[in-house]
Parts: C-alpha cells; structure tokens; sequence
C-alpha cells in the first residue's frame, strides 16, 4: 500500500509544479487519469468489495470521526471513515462559523480524493466502449479544456482505444475521468455551520444565503427544526399520513415515499401489496389536492405531509 501512496503523492506534487495552460493540458490529463486509477486501488482492494442489497427503508445516523488533512491516503485511518461516508444518503458536515471555509475545503478535498462528488450530478457525458472504430468525439457545445486529442490521451491511459463519447456540456478531464472510472458517488450534504451563538444577527443573514449551508448552534440547541426539514429536502423523502375511517390522522407514523415514487399506489404498496387489488378511491387531505378532502385515483401524486384515506371496494 505504501507504494500506492508514494506514486500518488509524486503524481500531486508533479501537477503542484505543473502550470495550467493550454500548453500543460494534455499532461495534466495524463497526470489526472494516472492518480483516478491509483486511488481506485486504495478504494476497492483487490479481493474486496461485495454487493449490498434493497431493502426496507432504515434511518441511520453514524458520528463519524474527524477527517484529517492525509485522509485520503490513509492518515488517521481516514480511507475507513470516508468508506463508510461512500454508503451513505447524505452527509453532514459540521463546520465552526467562524472559520468555515478553511475547514471546508480541506474536507471537501479529502473526500473528492476518495470518489465522493458532493451536492453535484453525474456528468452529462456518454462513454461507449466498442470493438472498433477508433475514438469517436461528439461535442453539442463549444469546449474549452476537452479536444480530440487530449481525450485520446486519457483514454490510452486506460487502454481503450475504441469508445463513443458525447460531451453535452463544457466538460473538464476531471469529468471525463469520473465517467470512464465509473466508481463515484454522488451525494447530498448539508454543512451545518456551528456556533451561531457567537456571531452577530447581521453574519447570520449573511450565512443563511450560503448554498448547502445551514447555520446552528449545537450548545443551545438553535435551529434544529431548519436543519429537520433540510434533511428531509436533500433525502427526497415526503411523509404521508394514514387516517382510517371515522377516526383522526396518525401524525406519529407517517408512511415515507422517496420522491420518485409518490403515487396512490405507491402509498399502498407502503402498506401492504394486497391494497392495491382491493382499491376503490382514496380520500386525500393536503397539497396535492384543490379540495380538502379530495376524491383521487389510484396514479394521484401525493406531496409531502398529505392525509390519506383508502377506501376499498365492498
């Protein structure tokens, strides 16, 4: 493993030294495509890795430990930490209001190093490999860092010589990377900027426009209501509420749905399987409705906090 980690740091100090211009590009993309294949090593072993299977939705909350500068390769035993933030849904990370985005960068470097993309969505790239052919570039818009001939370099690193790609965007040699490595994760987090208590009414304006960001204080207990629903926003999830006939909605144990599964049937899938062939309508309390109740069908989409009411056929 040691190994590992002294190409990796040569490669960084390499790149360190290397200015970038138009010039250095294609260097750098060799630079980039040999330390993303590297740090593949160091994030799935040979001999490791097994599946993991779908199951029922579990909420779990793990308090990890500190990240240290070097976690990425290694230190602290930083690579099992960040391991374990690889298989989560979201990622919290706590960060003092007053010297925030010194922390955050640092942290956000160590996990980019390990395969983790942060509030960010896969590249809008397609990668084909194919027996023949040679290398196919389209492009559906100008590019300023990514040619025929530094994607070519990139791709030889990785011995492959037959591909279709088509950038849809101004993409970069990192993006292209992270597609033909195929083993990111991209996950939502909230930085959770501690310590309000000791800033002003006016700083915290300031804090509250900051994107991902949501200001607390841990001590007193502040805003933990902000960063409730937050959480629920970045997960996708929308609570549903059950209410049998005749009798008050149950506000203790909502019926979770992810975001893209909302339906009417999806609600009683939730319940159980039998539902569905016993259903007649639904009565729904709520946003997704003009009417309150509001007779609705087996497809109606439901939003978050609805009250419903199943009604099955006699």
């Amino acid at each position: 493993m040691s190994t590992i980690l002294e190409k990796i740091a040569a490669i960084e100090a390499e790149m360190a030294r290397t200015q970038k211009n138009k010039a250095t590009a294609l260097h750098l993309g060799i630079l980039k495509a040999r330390l993303a294949k590297l740090r593949r090593e160091l994030i799935t072993p040979k001999g490791g890795g097994g599946a993991t299977g779908e199951g029922k939705l579990v909420f779990q909350l793990l308090d990890l430990p500190g990240i240290i500068e070097g976690a990425k390769d290694g230190k602290g035993r930083g690579r099992q930490v960040i391991a374990v933030a690889r298989t989560c849904s979201l990622v919290f990370i706590v960060l003092d209001v007053l010297k925030p985005l010194q922390h955050k960068k640092l942290l956000e470097h160590e996990l980019e190093g390990f395969g983790l993309r942060l509030n960010k969505q896969p590249p809008n790239i397609h990668f084909r490999k194919k027996d023949k052919g040679g290398i196919n570039l389209n492009t559906t818009c100008p590019q300023s860092e990514l040619d025929i001939e530094t994607v070519k370099t990139i791709l030889s690193e990785y011995k492959i010589h037959n591909a279709d790609i088509t950038l849809r965007y101004d993409a970069t040699s990192d993006d292209l990377i992270d597609v033909i490595e195929g083993n990111r994760i991209y996950v939502p987090c909230i930085y959770l900027l501690n310590k309000i208590d000791q800033i002003s009414i006016e700083e915290l304006d300031v804090i509250y426009k900051i994107p991902h960001c949501v200001p607390i204080s841990a001590h007193h207990k502040w805003n933990f209501d902000d960063l409730l629903e937050k959480m629920w926003e970045y997960l996708k999830l929308i609570r549903i509420y059950t209410k049998p006939k005749g009798q008050l909605p149950d506000y203790n144990a909502p019926v979770v749905l992810h975001a893209d599964k909302t339906s009417v049937e999806d609600f009683c899938n939730k319940l159980h399987r039998s539902i569905v062939k016993e259903f007649k309508y639904a009565l729904v309390w709520g946003s997704s409705v003009k009417h309150q109740p509001q007779k609705v069908g087996i497809e109606h989409i439901l939003a978050d906090e609805d009250v419903v009411q199943i009604v099955k056929k006699v």
